[in-house]
């Protein structure tokens, strides 16, 4: 897993709409950087949800939200439009940038072990470095606790 203070790994993923989203175009902004195992399923569709509804607070703190996720553009595409969300989503199909995130894990469930999503939250800042780390995240409150800590570190 990072560690606060560390430079964010680099990254270019598909988007969405399949347009090409790269850490290095997105400095000079506060990013926040959320990793959820599937899109369409109860915890993570209230994520998105929630951190739709306070894109604008979000925004008002000039900071980006992005959501990434396995999932394919397609699957993506779909959970936008079901869901009305109003943030980019990123597809790791291969993980890599979940690797480097250090947020794809062994997992167990019913007894059983794989490796899968750990939901974790990574605050950005417009230098690229890692600011704050939420692991295992509960999604209950979890959007207000990312922009109280925003606002929390746009203040030091």
């Amino acid at each position: 897993m990072l560690k606060i203070e560390t430079q964010a790994p680099a990254f270019c993923l598909p988007n969405q709409d399949d347009i090409e989203i790269c850490l290095r175009d997105l400095r000079g902004k506060w990013i926040v950087l959320y990793f959820y195992p599937r899109d369409n399923t109860p915890g993570c569709t209230t994520e998105a949800c929630e951190f739709t509804e306070a894109a604008p607070d979000f925004s008002e703190l000039d900071a980006i939200i992005i959501g990434v996720s396995a999932d394919t553009t397609k699957k993506h595409r779909s959970f936008i439009e079901k869901q009305d969300l109003g943030i980019t989503l990123l597809s790791d199909e291969d993980t890599s940038m979940m690797q480097e995130y250090g947020v794809w894990q062994l997992k167990k469930n019913y007894g059983k072990e794989y490796m899968g999503i750990v939901r974790t939250t990574f605050i950005i800042n417009p230098e690229g470095v890692v600011k704050a780390l939420f692991e295992n995240v509960k999604v209950k409150d979890h959007v207000a606790k990312v922009q109280a800590e925003l606002e929390r570190l746009q203040s030091l």
